[in-house]
């Protein structure tokens, strides 16, 4: 990003911040920064901030109290717990609705065991290395396989990790531990090449391309 366009999306976040310290007894005016910055920013960040704008313009005062509440505890929280927490967030909004539906279940169930049980299971999963919790990000599913695939999803460009995920996602359990097979014979320098060769090969003639280059 070009230094001019982070002032201004800084300049149009500002505006944005003052709008939730604002008085919450009335409907505020926007900031005069707010039409300042507007023109000068892409049309999709422009479009999100008004969205945003008119979100808050149609909240009662008692709504924007809370959100303000919510802002000053999100701006006193330490700088690697709100990294922490929007990874999360992120983690969370790019999982398919399936995998939210296992996930929100088994917070029930697990809410639903005996303290003892719950803090034996937390201890579990601070145990693990670092790595392989994150790798739980990705869902139930990737989650589990992620030690395995570890290799193949360390270094991705931007631009693959999305198509790859989509691509492991569809993929049977078995499949998966056959990709995983061969990751581990594969050389760390023909990986991408690997990770082409599964985003280009569709789902129907993923299983003999396994095969495949496991026979190689």
């Amino acid at each position: 990003m070009r230094r001019a366009d982070r002032r201004t999306t800084a300049l149009a976040g500002a505006a944005l911040l003052a709008l939730a310290q604002l008085s919450a007894t009335a409907a505020p005016p926007l900031p005069a920064e707010f039409d300042t910055v507007l023109p000068l920013l892409q049309p999709a960040r422009r479009g999100q901030l008004q969205q945003r704008a008119a979100t808050w313009a149609s909240w009662t005062a008692a709504e924007r109290a809370r959100f303000a509440e919510r802002a000053a505890d999100w701006d006193a929280t330490p700088a690697a717990q709100r990294g922490a927490r929007r990874e999360r967030y992120l983690a969370w909004q790019a999982l398919p609705a399936a995998e939210r539906t296992r996930v929100t279940l088994a917070v029930a169930a697990h809410a639903a065991l005996p303290a003892a049980q719950q803090q034996a299971l937390r201890a579990q999963f601070d145990a693990l290395d670092g790595s392989t919790r994150r790798g739980w990000l990705l869902g139930p599913a990737l989650g589990a396989d992620y030690p395995a695939l570890q290799p193949l999803l360390a270094q991705v460009p931007p631009g693959e990790h999305a198509p790859l995920l989509r691509a492991l996602r569809a993929m049977t359990p078995q499949q998966r531990a056959d990709l995983a097979m061969l990751v581990q014979r594969t050389p760390p320098h023909e990986r991408a090449t690997l990770r082409r060769e599964l985003q280009s090969t569709s789902a129907a003639n993923r299983e003999a391309w396994l095969w495949q280059r496991l026979d190689r």
